[in-house]
């Protein structure tokens, strides 16, 4: 049931709301009930303004942009330089021989025009399992450029939003899964990969390794919109890619784990969380297990573990113990 509703979360539905306590494991139940009592709460409350004021972390947000600059990067110096190891964009490339396509992409090239190619096919197995292995919605924070730009203009906008400069205006999660519907079906009705050509993904990487063209003024326009209207709108409620991914992730051997222990439920983690939904389960008797792997919606991003004062979230293997 669990993995069924973190699947309907990803395509939009609301969180599950606060479980019955029936519903919750007896190990976790015990860790809710202690939590209730008036001692739990004040020790709660002493422990959330002692680690507030402690230093917070950035290892893994360093770490992720580190990525993205160096992955992007090989691209361009590769053209540049005629050095041929990395050929393509993200979208589609070769890399010592082998082919990469990215999976949404080459979805809408075989949808548009209406036929299985081969070398897509090839490229898209390696994708695939490369994600599967790393996590599926990886690609989104750790490779993508526009997640980087996406997320600078994510800072100015609750910078001005503390000035009561602006709002956010958030849309319908299930936005994305009807926008992925009508991208499908353009491909197939107009024989053209028409989110190809609006793709800010793919608009950057090619501008980088190419040069640049007019269609960098519709990714300035994205970033704005998030800047002064809504908070990573492409990401959270357009980007089909994000979607296809998660669909990847969610039986990916890499994950982040909630353990309910020693948490201290002051929500910072859903804070910095760049699709918040995600960690419904931190909130106060939520979760229904000692340990909950986050769902396949998860960018595996790092910035709640980096946050989290108690390391009640990890990255984690399964199978495995702890490596983080």
């Amino acid at each position: 049931m669990a993995f069924l509703s973190s699947i309907k979360e990803m395509l939009g539905s609301l969180p599950e709301k606060r479980p019955s306590t029936r519903a919750i494991e007896p190990a976790a139940r015990a860790i809710h009930e202690k939590k209730k009592g008036a001692e739990g709460k004040k020790e709660r409350v002493a422990a959330i303004k002692a680690e507030r004021d402690l230093h917070r972390s950035h290892k893994w947000r360093n770490r992720r942009w580190a990525s993205i600059i160096i992955v992007n990067l090989l691209f361009v110096l590769s053209f540049q330089f005629d050095v041929q190891l990395i050929e393509g964009s993200l979208t589609a490339s070769r890399v010592i021989g082998f082919h990469f396509a990215d999976l949404n992409a080459a979805l809408q090239v075989m949808l548009a025009y209406k036929e299985i190619l081969i070398n897509l096919v090839i490229g898209t197995v390696t994708v695939l399992i490369l994600w599967w292995l790393l996590g599926g919605r990886t690609f989104c924070s750790w490779v993508c450029p526009y997640h980087l730009l996406a997320e600078i203009a994510e800072f100015i906008h609750l910078h001005f939003a503390a000035e009561n400069l602006v709002r956010d205006f958030p849309l319908h999660r299930g936005l994305r899964t009807f926008l992925y519907v009508v991208f499908a079906g353009l491909a197939v009705v107009t024989g053209y990969t028409v989110f190809e050509a609006i793709s800010p993904v793919g608009i950057l990487s090619r501008a980088m390794i190419y040069g640049p063209g007019l269609a960098l003024i519709w990714v300035v326009g994205l970033l704005v919109f998030e800047v002064f209207i809504t908070r990573r709108a492409w990401c959270r409620y357009i980007c089909p890619i994000g979607l296809t991914y998660g669909f990847v992730g969610t039986i990916s051997p890499v994950y982040v784990k909630y353990n309910l222990e020693d948490c201290l439920h002051e929500g910072d983690c859903r804070q910095v969380c760049m699709v918040p939904h995600v960690l419904e389960v931190t909130k106060k008797g939520y979760a229904k297990n000692v340990d909950v792997g986050i769902g396949p919606d998860c960018t595996r991003c790092g910035l709640c573990v980096d946050i989290c004062p108690t390391k009640s979230l990890t990255y984690d293997i399964k199978g495995l113990n702890k490596f983080i």
